[in-house]
């Protein structure tokens, strides 16, 4: 489990096709505290370290994932920055919300516009996920906790305060880049409900 207050910006150093596809993130986590079998959000999507060293930590990414991630559409390329998250222990801070790194699909950039030292942006969501998109909830999109400010149909807006836009990659986004969105869990699970009764 996450909460997506993103921690650090790792940089894909090198990705190489095998069975699955193998990714390696420089990052400034101490990798010393890191375990083989930990799982980092990255872009907001759970992935599992199978390799590290004194500054960086490999992952290998399935088709499914490729499939249901912007990893697949934008291809993580050598010096992209990607938002790390590392996961939720018992008793830290829960400043953003329960995201579990399950990436549900992705979210296209369809309007931005400066409001202040603020951003406001535009998302367009699947048909699918729309409906589990509330104004005055939370989504987690490239792995940070967001919330969400207005919906109309399959769109939605979301405000990007500077400090936000400083500290993850959030700074660089551009109308037409695909963004990994998981819908909040609560939401998820009110409709599973909603469909058993």
């Amino acid at each position: 489990m996450f909460t997506g207050i993103i921690t650090d910006v790792g940089t894909v150093r090198s990705v190489e096709q095998r069975g699955d596809l193998r990714a390696r993130i420089a990052t400034s986590y101490d990798t010393g505290r890191i375990d083989i079998g930990a799982s980092i959000a990255c872009d907001g999507v759970c992935l599992t370290v199978v390799a590290l060293g004194p500054d960086w930590f490999d992952v290998d990414i399935s088709a499914e994932t490729l499939a249901k991630s912007n990893i697949g559409r934008n291809r993580w390329a050598e010096g992209r920055p990607i938002n790390l998250e590392r996961a939720l222990k018992v008793g830290d801070e829960l400043g953003g919300h329960i995201v579990s790194g399950h990436v549900d699909g992705v979210a296209e950039v369809v309007e931005m516009q400066d409001e202040g030292d603020s951003t406001r942006i535009v998302l367009r969501a699947p048909a699918a996920l729309a409906p589990f998109i509330a104004p005055k909830g939370s989504v987690a999109l490239n792995g940070t906790s967001l919330t969400v400010n207005e919906v109309t149909g399959a769109d939605f807006g979301i405000n990007l305060i500077p400090h936000t836009k400083e500290v993850t990659t959030w700074g660089t986004v551009a109308v037409g880049d695909f963004v990994n969105l998981e819908v909040d869990t609560l939401a998820r699970y009110v409709a599973r409900l909603k469909e058993a009764g």
